[in-house]
């Protein structure tokens, strides 16, 4: 049997900027990716603090200790520049391996999306 579980979360990060007219996606500080260990196109569900807004996209790097965290495509529209969202992906697993499967936790400066 296997079972979804959290890969990887990014906890209370401000939105810095909404592009609609991307092709879609979200773009993450390429430092934030690596230290959650989440790759570009991974799906990411993000979780908008501010309006309970909840939805799926793919992850792009964007330019490393900038702390960028900008919704593009049609995402743009579910957040608002200074929300805080929470990122999480998750990874399938055999039961007995997600037993025992630590995820990879950040919690970010949240006045500049950085680690600390």
């Amino acid at each position: 049997m296997f079972v979804h579980v959290v890969k990887s979360k990014i906890h209370r990060v401000k939105v810095t900027g909404a592009d609609l007219n991307y092709i879609g996606s979200i773009t993450i500080d390429e430092d934030l990716m690596d230290a959650a260990n989440i790759i570009e196109g991974e799906k990411v569900q993000i979780v908008n603090n501010n309006n309970g807004e909840r939805l799926e996209t793919y992850a792009i790097p964007g330019p490393r200790n900038s702390g960028e965290i900008t919704l593009n495509g049609a995402a743009a529209r579910k957040v608002a520049k200074g929300d805080v969202l929470i990122l999480i992906t998750y990874a399938m697993m055999d039961i007995e391996d997600a037993k025992n499967f630590k995820p990879q936790l950040l919690f970010p400066n949240e006045e500049n999306n950085l680690l600390k």
